[in-house]
């Protein structure tokens, strides 16, 4: 490994583990430091059943790092339904409790599960406890709970922890102080990304880090989280929560048209395609670069992880 670049993935949801799909085919030594604040579905019930973080994004990532039969991969991921006691919980979150309850540790049994599982890198939980995720509108409103706060569907001022001085994994803080390369997004800015820099010591080791700083750019505005938000929007509320300009390079999209038909069905869901607005872009001293990444699959709009995957690569080559 010593002679593979050293990667660090920030984030958490389904951006993530996207990402990871392309970046685990290149030879890169991959760490994925992944948020813990989801309180809904099958994560939600098992983190307020079993007192332990929850298991969904790091099971995504897993799932994504693996590099097992694709049966064993649709296994692990299976969800279940039915009878009211297993639906909705699917077999690689129950897993990883009942590996959790066994070694006494939610860190232990990622690292055991991931062995298990050939997992090509390392998935660490920004922290090793459940974290409550807050948010205050610009109304003045303040709701719990991180799959509440989209269902507002107002303009958030912040969010913020329920917990006071959450401390990561050392092996998070190692991770990114030898990072050759720190990756931010792409997923939900304020559930997604910007909690895991609500952890203090997390949020510091990535300002003093000497690594590249690259953030990729979500394609699509979310309704509840970033409507009418420009791509420099979202970097400003990334700015506004980490108290200091440390992206160097932002990774957009250059064709932002998309299909009619695709675009109706975000409309649907009060969502449309990010804006890049180069001059502000500009006035934040970013590195921007423009390429071809998105893809439409199923009337969706997504980053292509290969291609991502190819240019982050090619982009770690590079010697400050």
């Amino acid at each position: 490994m010593e002679n593979k670049k050293r990667v660090v993935i920030i984030g958490g949801g389904t951006g993530l583990s996207t990402l990871i799909r392309g970046l685990k085919k290149y030879p890169l030594d991959l760490t994925a430091i992944v948020t813990v604040a989801d309180d809904g579905g099958s994560s939600g019930r098992l983190r307020d059943d079993y007192d332990i973080p929850p298991p969904g994004d790091v099971r995504n990532v897993i799932a994504a790092m693996s590099e097992v039969e694709p049966l064993v991969e649709e296994m692990f991921q299976y969800r279940f339904q039915g009878k009211e006691a297993l639906k909705g919980h699917s077999l690689g979150n129950l897993m990883l409790t009942a590996l959790t309850e066994i070694t006494g540790d939610f860190s232990h049994a990622i690292r055991e599960l991931s062995r298990v599982l050939n997992v090509h890198g390392r998935v660490i939980p920004v922290v090793n406890e459940s974290m409550t995720l807050l948010a205050e509108f610009t109304d003045g409103t303040i709701v719990e709970g991180e799959s509440v706060i989209p269902k507002q569907h107002k303009e958030i001022k912040h969010v913020f922890l329920k917990q006071e001085n959450l401390k990561p994994l050392p092996d998070a803080i190692d991770a990114i102080e030898n990072a050759d390369l720190i990756i931010v997004g792409p997923g939900s800015l304020y559930t997604s990304i910007i909690p895991n820099f609500l952890v203090k010591d997390i949020r510091d080791a990535v300002i003093e880090a000497k690594a590249h700083k690259v953030y990729i750019c979500n394609l699509m505005t979310q309704d509840g989280e970033t409507s009418n938000y420009t791509a420099a929007d979202h970097v400003q509320a990334i700015y506004d929560h980490v108290g200091s300009p440390f992206i160097e390079t932002i990774l957009i999209n250059d064709h932002t048209e998309v299909p009619i038909e695709v675009k109706e069905n975000y409309e649907e869901e009060c969502a449309e395609p990010v804006i890049f607005d180069m001059d502000r872009l500009n006035e934040l001293n970013l590195h921007v670069i423009k390429a071809n990444i998105a893809t439409v699959k199923s009337g969706t709009v997504r980053h292509e992880a290969l291609r991502v995957a190819e240019w982050l690569y090619e982009y770690s080559k590079i010697e400050k």
